[in-house]
């Protein structure tokens, strides 16, 4: 049985089973959401270890070959493009299709949020380089600074380096193997994760105005990632069929939503972009590596419309031109910044948003917290999925990457 079908096949059951939740006593709720807790710990499980061993080989086979940096390069002018063009689609969308205010609940206490940028930093540079690898697995920028020194360190003098190579290549195929079993278990993993999801929405579109913003955000979505962006990947190569891409990333978009962390994802993007679409491992490393930290469009864009959406129920005003320009650019800011919240991104990402537009709108993320699992759901969908598509462009561009039938996809 296919990946997908698995992780499509858990999915429904768990919102079958979440659908009859919401009435049953809190104690069960508590222990549920503690299964999600633990469900997220074991699609993370293997992350650190696969990608460390895969970008440090794949940076040291990228400088010999001298295609290291203009695939950094290539990578960043590409995050940096699909960023601008789904913020943009985001705020256009909201403005042409508005959709009715949304209930001003009570606001809780004003609380501090920050991207923790100057920690961020500091935490890529520890005072002993092996304490990267010991972190709890959820800022994993540290690892790919030590992995990229390893790899650069591999090149010094190929006699003395060749056997670390061996080593090196050797743990990245095992942990790449090791990553590849419990992707085949997610679909029982799937069960749990979607169950707590199903929770949360019932309670959360028991008001009109929180369905109106779902759907709408939800819309939006679906149109970047099964008709903006394949519809660019037709532009990239003549006569290819972008279905297949989309066809090939279903199992990262169904672990991505219903998990709404992309460090879970992430190693099952790993294995679809290598076996569904033919992405060869050097690739793979680098651009998931550089787009899961700093290519968070996605969640950004998620953010952008829920603000917008905020403005419009909190204030009778109108949005000029140079307020949405304000928007489009803080957020677009802010999604190279999202490192440290692989769980939260599009709810972290409107908090700052709101926060630092100030104007009397510095606690409206409160507004939309009954929302902040849906939006992250989504956010995560769309980083996933942008991830792969830029992969794939990435490996197209760069020569590297195998054909492969759909009939053989995972």
């Amino acid at each position: 049985m296919k990946v997908w079908v698995k992780l499509l096949i858990g999915s429904i059951l768990g919102l079958l089973l979440g659908r009859f939740l919401p009435s049953v006593h809190p104690e069960v709720l508590t222990f549920l959401q503690w299964l999600q807790d633990v469900a997220i710990r074991i699609g993370r499980y293997a992350v650190a270890p696969i990608l460390f061993f895969s970008l440090t080989l794949g940076v040291y086979e990228l400088r010999r070959d001298g295609g290291f940096w203009p695939l950094v390069f290539r990578t960043f002018l590409v995050i940096a493009g699909s960023a601008a063009l789904v913020i943009t689609v985001g705020i256009v969308a909201v403005l042409v299709f508005p959709p009715p205010r949304i209930p001003i609940l009570v606001e809780e206490q004003v609380t501090a949020v920050s991207l923790e940028t100057m920690e961020s930093i500091q935490a890529l540079f520890p005072s002993n380089m092996f304490s990267a690898l010991v972190s709890d697995g959820v800022y994993l920028f540290p690892v790919y600074v030590f992995a990229f020194f390893l790899g650069i360190g591999l090149s010094y003098d190929r006699s003395y380096s060749k056997p670390v190579i061996t080593l090196v290549d050797s743990l990245s195929r095992i942990f790449y193997h090791i990553g590849s079993f419990f992707s085949e278990i997610l679909g029982l993993v799937m069960i749990v994760l979607s169950a707590y999801w199903a929770v949360l929405y019932h309670d959360a579109a028991t008001g009109e105005g929180f369905r109106n913003v779902m759907v709408l955000v939800g819309v939006i979505s679906l149109t970047l990632v099964f008709m903006v962006l394949p519809l660019l990947l037709w532009f990239l190569k003549a006569k290819m069929n972008p279905w297949r891409v989309v066809y090939g990333s279903l199992g990262p978009a169904l672990a991505g939503f219903f998990s709404g962390d992309l460090n879970f994802t992430l190693p099952v993007l790993l294995r679809h972009n290598k076996e569904n679409l033919g992405i060869r491992r050097r690739v793979n490393a680098v651009t998931l590596s550089l787009c899961s930290t700093f290519g968070r469009s996605g969640s950004a864009m998620v953010a952008a419309v829920a603000f917008i959406v905020i403005i419009k129920s909190y204030s009778s005003l109108e949005i000029l031109p140079a307020d949405l320009v304000s928007i489009g650019i803080r957020v677009f800011i802010i999604s190279f910044f999202l490192a440290r919240h692989p769980g939260d991104g599009a709810y972290t990402a409107l908090a700052v948003l709101c926060l630092q537009y100030g104007k009397g709108f510095e606690g409206g993320y409160l507004l939309l917290k009954p929302l902040a699992f849906y939006l992250i759901a989504v956010g995560t969908l769309l980083d996933a999925l942008i991830t792969a598509y830029a992969a794939y462009a990435l490996a197209e561009l760069s020569g590297l990457r195998e054909e492969r039938s759909p009939g053989h996809f995972i």
